[in-house]
């Protein structure tokens, strides 16, 4: 069945290829014949609908081919035995001789399928396509009458005059944008266009009645004429500045508009550093190479070659030199968005530690005859030098043997609760050597928030700047974690046992005292306070919270140094909460300086001596007052009884357009009304438009409204008052 049913399509196609081979060449006929006598849109439509006939007709004819026809042609070919019909009917129906005649018909088919498509018909389309192609070369080749031109200028002007005003019959613009854009040739029956810069335009345009003369009339005053040619009047031009233009005649046409040509400008290419993503990287100690990967984009095409720039740096101080060297790049890519990719062998560019490595890359696009370039962002490798690579690696080491001086509160209280859950596997006697363990931590953690309060404690450094207060017990740090502090030096936790020392040892041993020197009595017999008034900046409510976290800290540390982190644990967690208070608190510190006032020179003191004196009053830059041509133009445009010099706000327009809002739609507005005089629209978009020409007044201060009847009497009531 199978085979059957593709010898019914293959019938089915060579009869739709006969039909249209067959009308083809009429169509070709018909559209070279309205091509000839009535332009070119008129042969687009009669070629459009010449060649939808066809295929029309052409799929009428092959499903004539329908079952019937195979059934037809099965039975007189023999093959089926005058039982065709058996194929098509549902087996169901059919009774076992039936069946059994249907299987033998099929096997038949099968081994030997007759031949169901029609002949060639060659003689015919032959025919045909001899008669197409000699009506169309007739057409074409048909020369046309050219009798004296006097008189075909006095006909021509008789019948203008008779046939009356000049229509445009069809428009043709083809543009063939420039080879490096790789755009192909296009042709539309509009007259607007958005090409490319240095394109070449080609008008074609038919009148009904030829016209004496014609041209294209730019907004700027250029002229470009217009020359007859086959009943085609035709101009050629190249697009470099966007224009406004209309067609003009003689005599007039009776329709005329503007049209707008935008040119486009070549960008230049655009290049994106990938790779590095900073533009200063600091190298590694030992590095050897450095990878580099840039993004090329152009709006035509970038080219597949790249310049890389490299230059290295080589010394310090004022006795820097500079290597220069250039790599050729091969991009990869679409030609729109290449990427180029290069990795530096450092070694080989002689870059040593304490050096500098740039890299920049330039690329040019397809723009002919003069490519544009584009340059990348410079990358900079720094190499770090040996003294730096010391210094680094000693701090890393030493930061890594700093021990944790002081314990956070939240870090005492996670202590606490672990001790008590480890109380059944400790000894009694371990078990309170750790509790009191944790309460030293809690005595060092009070007196280190104690010296902001003004408290003395013993051997304790001097306390950093409020703003430098522990932080790791913030909110944030909910998750228990150790976050340790190392503000201070090791000496805080040495003097945990000690008792305040007020003794008596001078800070610097080698200086004697000076008798009646309050300063000197001071530091031999006693100490200084000065920590304290740090504690002076603190308000009187944070003031009063630290203090209550403080006591807190105090009784937990009194029940954890006898063995008890049960009871510990309640003023524990208040002194936490108390501490976060604090932190959230609004806190200053003030640098205890005297301010630095220049010196008074006392001999002009009242002196009346103005010399050198200047006044102080800025100057006031005169405003650049706006054109009165162009705001006549405006008030006259504002009254319909006023015409505007159209001619002098376009040459205005022409001077100006590198600074107006969008110069080609007021010139689109000039062209409009010169070409309608009388339209009220055209003057009123006119004006819209020069008015966002004109330059924007400053803003003025607002006058205060008079005051009403009860304000009047409230202030005379003031001014009455004694």
């Amino acid at each position: 069945m199978k085979t059957l049913q593709h010898a019914w399509q293959r019938a089915r196609r060579r009869r739709a290829a006969i039909t249209l081979l067959l009308g083809l060449p009429w169509a070709l006929a018909a559209t070279a014949l309205a091509l000839r006598l009535s332009g070119f849109d008129i042969a687009c439509v009669v070629a459009t609908v010449s060649l939808l006939a066809c295929a029309a007709f052409a799929t009428a004819r092959a499903r004539q081919l329908d079952r019937q026809w195979l059934q037809r042609q099965l039975d007189g070919s023999g093959t089926s035995e005058d039982s065709a019909d058996l194929l098509f009917a549902d087996a169901t129906t059919l009774n076992p001789l039936q069946q059994r005649q249907r299987v033998h018909v099929l096997a038949t088919l099968e081994r030997a399928m007759p031949e169901l498509r029609p002949r060639w018909p060659h003689l015919a389309v032959m025919l045909c396509w001899i008669g197409g192609l000699a009506v169309a070369l007739l057409a074409f080749g048909w020369p046309r009458s050219n009798p004296d031109p006097a008189a075909v200028h006095s006909a021509t002007t008789g019948s203008t005059a008779s046939a009356g005003p000049l229509h445009l019959q069809s428009t043709r613009l083809r543009i063939d944008a420039p080879a490096y854009t790789g755009q192909s040739t296009l042709t539309q029956n509009a007259l607007d266009a958005k090409v490319a810069a240095d394109s070449r335009l080609s008008w074609s345009l038919r009148f009904d009645h030829a016209p004496a003369k014609a041209w294209l009339q730019f907004h700027d005053g250029r002229r470009l004429p217009l020359s007859e040619r086959d009943g085609q009047w035709q101009a050629q031009d190249v697009a470099r500045t966007p224009v406004l233009y209309r067609v003009v005649s003689e005599p007039a046409l009776a329709e005329t508009r503007l049209y707008r040509l935008d040119v486009v400008a070549d960008r230049a290419p655009s290049v994106r550093v990938l790779e590095p993503a900073a533009s200063l990287v600091l190298g590694t100690p030992g590095q050897r190479q450095w990878a580099l990967r840039f993004e090329a984009s152009d709006d035509y095409g970038v080219a597949a070659q790249a310049t890389l720039s490299i230059t290295t740096t080589q010394g310090s101080g004022e006795n820097i030199t500079f290597v220069k060297r250039s790599v050729t790049l091969a991009g990869s890519g679409e030609a729109t968005a290449r990427r180029f990719a290069h990795t530096l062998d450092l070694a080989a560019l002689g870059a040593q530690p304490g050096n500098d490595v740039i890299a920049q890359l330039e690329v040019r696009d397809n723009h002919a005859p003069t490519p544009q370039t584009g340059r990348s962002s410079s990358v900079i490798l720094r190499l770090p030098s040996t003294e730096v690579a010391l210094g680094a690696e000693l701090e890393g080491r030493i930061k890594k043997t700093l021990p944790a001086y002081f314990r956070s509160q939240r870090q005492i209280i996670i202590d606490a609760e672990a001790l008590i859950r480890q109380r059944r596997s400790l000894a009694a006697e371990d078990f309170v050597k750790r509790s009191d363990a944790i309460g030293v931590d809690q005595r060092i953690l009070r007196l280190r928030y104690g010296q902001f309060l003004g408290e003395e404690s013993e051997g304790a450094p001097k306390p950093p700047p409020i703003s430098d207060l522990p932080t790791s017990d913030a909110p944030a740090a909910d998750s228990h974690d150790e976050d340790h502090d190392h503000d201070h030096g090791a000496e805080a936790g040495a003097h945990d046992e000690h008792d305040h020392d007020h003794g008596g040892k001078a800070t610097n041993a080698d200086t004697p005292p000076v008798f009646g020197s309050a300063t000197d009595v001071l530091s031999e017999y006693g100490h200084t306070h000065d920590h304290a008034e740090a504690a002076t900046l603190l308000d009187p409510q944070t003031r009063a919270t630290l203090k209550a976290a403080l006591d807190q800290m105090w009784s937990a540390e009194g029940e954890l140094r006898q063995g008890r982190p049960e009871q510990a644990l309640p003023f524990a967690y208040k002194a936490l909460g108390f501490i976060k208070q604090v932190q959230q608190a609004e806190r200053i510190y003030l640098a205890r300086v005297g301010p630095e006032l220049p010196p008074i020179d006392e001999g002009r003191r009242l002196g009346g001596d103005r010399a050198g004196l200047a006044s102080r009053e800025l100057p006031l830059a005169a405003r650049t007052p706006p054109d009165p041509a162009i705001v006549e133009a405006w008030q006259r445009l504002g009254d319909d009884t006023g015409a505007p010099d159209l001619d002098a706000l376009a040459t205005w327009q022409q001077s100006n357009a590198a600074y107006l809002p969008d110069a080609l739609d007021l010139a689109a507005a000039i062209e409009q009304l010169r070409i309608e005089p009388g339209c009220h629209d055209c003057r009123q978009r006119l004006r819209a438009q020069l008015w966002r020409a004109l330059q924007r007044p400053l803003p003025q201060a607002m006058r205060r409204s008079a005051a009403d009847a009860m304000g009047q009497r409230y202030l005379d009531a003031l001014e009455a008052q004694p």
